[in-house]
């Protein structure tokens, strides 16, 4: 649900602070008071195109910012995670949308900037439009199967289809990689084999190329190398410290028999005198090394030149040379088994259509009984929101395999008695669509996850009872969905659990727009009913909104 909702210059509305309420809230107001800034606001927020006329005059910007608080987010945490933005925090959405008046908007979703394709995509999720300029998604026939789904409760059928769909995808997607990849000719076969050939010359291990590029680096300078341990060897030798360092030793050792205080000095002394027998060895070892024959040095130079041939080739680091070395057998090996791969994979997308047809038969089976199920109680609701003589059925015909199955779905609507039944989007008007979508989310309202559902002119055209219903049922459908409904009809305002009103106040240089709640205060919420059954100031209109309030 909306939690919190801040508009600031929008239409006609300088700014607007609003703690939203769960379930069925009402909005109300004269006509052309601005009722249509607060589903604007909504529209925007969920991803609707606009232009810059929505920026109240002498503001340079407006904007947007709801928070939503999501008793079950996994769905939106979802699409979330596929569009690569934040998820919510212990289930709050927050979004903010700015339209400037001479820049490109800004939109942020819990923190991050996004952009309006990815807005649009998230709108699908958590909130529903119903009435005239807004999308009638009822008229779709994606959204018409979708319905029909939800109410046959076959998601476990719908997931391995689509778990079958994706593979059969990624199968024919093989087959057009390797089917239109460009064919090796001889004399580049050729060439790769040898390029291969090069690199298999060389062990390519981290470890291995270290010890080349050292082992070069060492004879590539030996002569100063030479040179430089001929010093240390000349330095720690018989005539330099190992020659000293007896007669050190042993004086240091007399001085500690006569000062106990030196006894950790000589015992210093003795680990300096071990510290440089063990550099010389280890010196010598090195100028050892050194003496390599003709042949081990060649052999050294070759590898090194490869090394760096490949380097130069292919770098600039190890990971690039082995990365370019797979790609080559990769290739090598794809033309020498081109047909048998692809026989192999139109072997498999033979199987996978074979169980993707299985499951299709199995979900047309649940969707043609759902229809029948799921018409049968939407024509009872749509008989209780005053169409007395309306017809609804649900067409469920076999096609091509698709991701979601076989089935192409319609539902086919005809509101009074004698006229032929047509699909919905030729014959309903939009205060029609709203109440035959009324009536399906009643219907479906304990496995519609979407939270917010907004209606407008739901009520067109009905009074009375009629109108009462269409409250009643609005409210119901409130217990599982936070609902907003913009309503003339006073019948079905008082049955809001909250209620919210929208007035203009006009100067002779400006108008402006407010929104406040009156569903604590009660005496304003019974002058806003009286107003909407005619007169405010009317005792009798009075007495009969306290009724209406009495009896929600």
């Amino acid at each position: 649900m909306i939690r919190r909702l801040v508009i600031r210059n929008l239409a006609l509305m300088d700014k607007a602070e609003m703690e939203m309420e769960p379930g069925f809230t009402v909005v109300t107001g004269e006509t052309g008071a601005g009722k249509s800034v607060l589903l604007g606001a909504f529209s925007l927020l969920a991803g609707n195109r606009t232009n810059k006329a929505v920026v109240r005059k002498g503001a340079e910007e407006c904007s947007v910012e709801a928070e939503l608080e999501l008793s079950h987010p996994l769905r939106v945490n979802q699409i979330l995670e596929e569009l690569h933005l934040p998820l919510c925090e212990e289930g709050l959405l927050i979004i903010k949308r700015t339209v400037p008046l001479n820049k490109a908007g800004r939109i942020s979703i819990n923190g991050e900037a996004a952009t309006l394709a990815q807005l649009q995509k998230l709108g699908e999720c958590w909130i529903d439009f119903h009435g005239p300029g807004e999308p009638q998604k009822l008229l779709r026939a994606e959204t018409q199967l979708e319905m029909l789904d939800l109410h046959a409760g076959h998601e476990i059928a719908l997931q391995a289809y689509r778990l079958l769909w994706k593979q059969r995808m990624e199968v024919l997607r093989q087959i057009e990689e390797i089917t239109t990849a460009e064919k090796v000719s001889d004399d580049e076969a050729t060439f790769l084999r040898m390029q291969c050939e090069k690199m298999d010359r060389l062990d390519l291990s981290d470890e291995a190329i270290a010890k080349l590029e050292r082992d070069h680096l060492r004879h590539s300078r030996i002569q100063e190398l030479a040179t430089y341990l001929a010093q240390i060897d000349e330095g720690l030798g018989a005539e330099g410290l190992s020659y000293f360092m007896p007669k050190v030793l042993k004086t240091s050792q007399d001085i500690a028999r006569i000062d106990p205080e030196a006894a950790p000095l000589f015992e210093r002394m003795e680990s300096l005198a071990a510290e440089i027998d063990d550099l010389r060895s280890d010196y010598a070892r090195l100028a050892r090394g050194l003496n390599r024959d003709e042949d081990s040095l060649a052999e050294l130079e070759d590898k090194m030149n490869l090394w760096l041939e490949l380097k130069r080739k292919y770098g600039p680091g190890i990971d690039s040379v082995r990365e370019k070395r797979e790609q080559i057998r990769r290739r090598l090996l794809s033309q020498g088994e081109v047909e048998a791969q692809v026989a192999r994979l139109q072997a498999s997308l033979v199987q996978v259509e074979a169980d993707l047809k299985k499951e299709a038969t199995v979900l047309h089976s649940a969707r043609f009984k759902a229809a029948d199920k799921l018409a049968s109680a939407a024509r009872k609701m749509l008989g209780a929101l005053g169409f007395k003589k309306a017809d609804l059925k649900i067409a469920v015909t076999v096609g091509e395999l698709g991701p979601t199955g076989s089935d192409k779905v319609q539902f086919l609507f005809c509101p009074n008695a004698g006229q032929d039944l047509l699909p919905l989007s030729q014959i309903a008007s939009s205060g029609e669509a709203a109440r035959v979508m009324l009536a399906l989310k009643t219907v479906l309202a304990s496995v519609d996850e979407t939270p917010v559902l907004v209606f407008d002119e739901v009520d067109a055209n009905v009074g009375g009872e009629i109108g009462a219903q269409v409250g009643r049922e609005l409210a119901t459908l409130g217990k599982n969905h936070q609902v907003f409904c913009v309503t003339h009809l006073p019948q079905v305002a008082a049955l809001g659990h909250s209620h919210l009103v929208v007035n203009k106040t006009q100067t002779e240089k400006s108008t402006a727009v407010e929104i406040y709640s009156v569903h604590c205060k009660r005496k304003e919420r019974e002058m806003e009913l009286a107003r909407m059954l005619g007169d405010r100031n009317s005792k009798v209109a009075l007495s009969h909104a306290r009724e209406l309030l009495d009896g929600a």
